[in-house]
């Protein structure tokens, strides 16, 4: 069966349960932090050694909602994924399918139309500067901008989309007239990186209203920084503990 839906008495013999509880937590807080759009948008996480098989949030259900035993568990490449009861969206289909099935350094992959970073996208000149510290995370081969938007992100526009995450060193997918794309090692690393990008957006966008002249960084101090913001030890993976202890406090019932 290409998609599973599942449901245990004992939560923790879930297969993959942590890293649907880590899933779920991403899920929740991006509604939080109102990144996400209505019941649309994608996270979805690789569980076996090639990244075809992985974890996605079920069809038109609302991120605040999300719980662990919700995730669907699919094989990019089964052909038959769409045929099931608890098929999942066509487009997240069209897309993830597609980089599991393509880029299997794309482990964990989180897909939103942000405001600040669709905003960004929007733009004739899509590149996230390095004008402060957080963009600089984003510098160089990390990011790459989609300058062909084709449409819904049905299989033909997922196969082109995969296509421009080959560089292992790419974070970050700019969708030109989308949002964005962003990839991690780990639903930690990928959610970090998605919240960071927001907020440097946030702050370029910020910048560009002034209409003064922007103090953006010198080639050499971006790419140092961003090498020193790559290597810094534990700072994802703290990040996601933190939350997921808040949500323990506040609505556990994430980790159902």
């Amino acid at each position: 069966m290409s998609v599973t839906h599942l449901k245990q008495d004992t939560l923790t013999n879930l297969p993959f349960y942590e890293e649907r509880v880590d899933l779920a937590c991403a899920f929740r807080w991006t509604a939080r932090l109102n990144m996400h759009e209505a019941v649309a948008n994608h996270f979805s996480l690789a569980v076996n050694d090639d990244g075809s098989q992985f974890l996605m949030n079920p069809n038109q259900v609302h991120f605040s909602r999300i719980k662990a035993s919700d995730l669907l568990l699919i094989d990019a490449n089964d052909p038959e994924t769409l045929t099931g009861p608890n098929a999942p969206d066509p487009t997240a289909w069209g897309l993830h399918g597609a980089i599991h099935r393509n880029v299997p350094h794309a482990r964990c992959v989180m897909h939103v139309h942000s405001i600040h970073a669709t905003v960004l996208a929007s733009l004739a000149d899509s590149r996230l500067p390095p004008v402060d510290q957080n963009s600089t995370m984003f510098y160089g081969p990390r990011q790459v901008i989609d300058e062909n938007y084709g449409g819904l992100a049905f299989e033909e526009e997922g196969e082109r989309c995969s296509a421009l995450l080959a560089d292992p060193r790419t974070q970050v997918m700019i969708m030109g007239n989308h949002g964005i794309l962003v990839i991690g090692n780990t639903v930690a690393e990928a959610f970090n990186r998605m919240f960071y990008f927001e907020r440097a957006a946030e702050t370029y966008i910020k910048a560009l209203w002034t209409g003064r002249p922007l103090r953006t960084l010198s080639d050499a101090i971006a790419e140092k920084t961003a090498d020193e913001l790559d290597n810094y030890p534990g700072q994802a993976e703290r990040h996601l503990a933190e939350l997921k202890a808040i949500l323990d406090e506040q609505e556990p019932a994430y980790r159902n």
